[in-house]
């Protein structure tokens, strides 16, 4: 996996190697080879792993070969058949830059951004920690991104290619950090106006814990309003085609009565979707790290039951029709058999993919397929 094009300050990424694989056959040294990138980029430091990875994804998708996703349990979502309930979750991929190559690795759809209207550098550096003996990340990212036109350019050239095959592609949306928080609504509507042809589907991101208020828009008229100015855009950019489905990302730290009042917006806006959950401010499961007591949102294994739990109650409170994406420390096919159990239609990974690699793509795929 995540074999680079180039030198990042001394280290070597060998693209050579990649292109060599494919002209050998690339199925049959996949494996070995990811397995031994995924060891080379855990030992850099967390946000040049990350930086590294994106290039190698992105050389591994230009190679020749199919751009489909892998063959599993399929289902329905947002009006169409996945090949399989496996996605990608938004954070890895945060311009589009790795479209294809994420695609290649067998996802049945992949999440970009989040993406803002104007670009920004996100929080200082270091905002991005690894623990490991926690199979946990924790960010403050902050959205660092291009901005919405870079990601456009780009989603643009991947549609263009005609080498996205059965694969949906997501756009997480977000909003400028020194956008006031009364006029976060009209950040969402830029995104969705500059992408609405390019996305399969939209997310709104209210959930992150690392720009300022931005949790407060996941509550009472906040919520209602953004949500109504959300759904009379899509109808108004949809004009006679097909509309462009919308869901709502939410945290994970939410009392019974924020879902309860949550899940009756959703049903009364006719939104789309939900995602649930995003990262926790949470540390009870970490304490004693090193890093416990860093600043952000705290993801992978500690989100495990929380995420499901959180997902249960949504389900016994939306619309039977309402599909829920199910994502927070899924690492295992018995974590996903899981989540499915708890009433998600389909599952997003990030953090186990950080540490497991692609390879626990096709295991949870499997996995999915043919429950123990």
């Amino acid at each position: 996996m995540f074999l680079g094009l180039a030198k990042m300050r001394g280290y070597i990424l060998y693209s050579d190697v990649a292109n060599a694989l494919g002209r050998l056959g690339w199925n049959r040294y996949t494996s070995v080879m990811m397995k031994l990138a995924q060891n080379i980029l855990l030992n850099l430091p967390p946000e040049l792993s990350h930086n590294a990875a994106i290039n190698g994804l992105n050389a591994m998708g230009q190679l020749p070969g199919p751009v489909r996703p892998l063959e599993g349990k399929k289902v329905a979502f947002l009006g169409r058949e996945l090949a399989n309930p496996i996605g990608l979750a938004a954070g890895l991929d945060k311009d589009a830059q790795a479209v294809l190559g994420l695609a290649k690795v067998g996802f049945g759809f992949v999440e970009v951004g989040t993406v803002t209207p104007k670009p920004q550098p996100g929080n200082p550096k270091p905002r991005l920690f690894r623990l490991k003996e926690h199979s946990a990340l924790i960010n403050r990212m902050g959205f660092n991104n291009q901005g919405v036109d870079a990601m456009a350019g780009r989603l643009e050239r991947v549609r263009q290619s005609g080498r996205i095959s059965g694969t949906l592609i997501g756009v997480n949306l977000g909003k400028n950090k020194d956008t006031p928080l009364e006029s976060a609504t009209d950040d969402y509507l830029i995104g969705m106006t500059r992408l609405y042809a390019l996305a399969d589907y939209f997310t709104l991101n209210l959930s992150s814990p690392n720009t300022p208020g931005l949790r407060q828009l996941q509550h009472g008229g906040a919520l209602a309003e953004l949500l109504g100015r959300v759904k009379e855009a899509q109808q108004r950019l949809a004009n006679g085609r097909s509309v462009v489905p919308v869901l709502l990302k939410v945290a994970p730290d939410l009392d019974d009565e924020d879902i309860d009042s949550i899940a009756t917006a959703l049903a009364a806006s006719e939104i789309e979707g939900l995602i649930a959950t995003n990262t926790t401010l949470e540390r009870h499961a970490v304490q004693g790290h090193v890093h416990a007591d860093e600043a952000g949102g705290l993801s992978g294994a500690p989100l495990t039951q929380k995420s499901a739990d959180v997902v249960r109650k949504f389900r016994a409170k939306l619309p039977a029709n309402m599909p829920i994406v199910g994502v927070g420390g899924i690492s295992t096919p018995d974590n996903a058999v899981a989540m499915l159990a708890a009433g998600a239609n389909v599952l997003q990974i990030y953090s186990s993919f950080i540490y497991k690699g692609p390879n626990l793509v096709q295991k949870l795929v499997n996995g999915t397929a043919n429950p123990k």
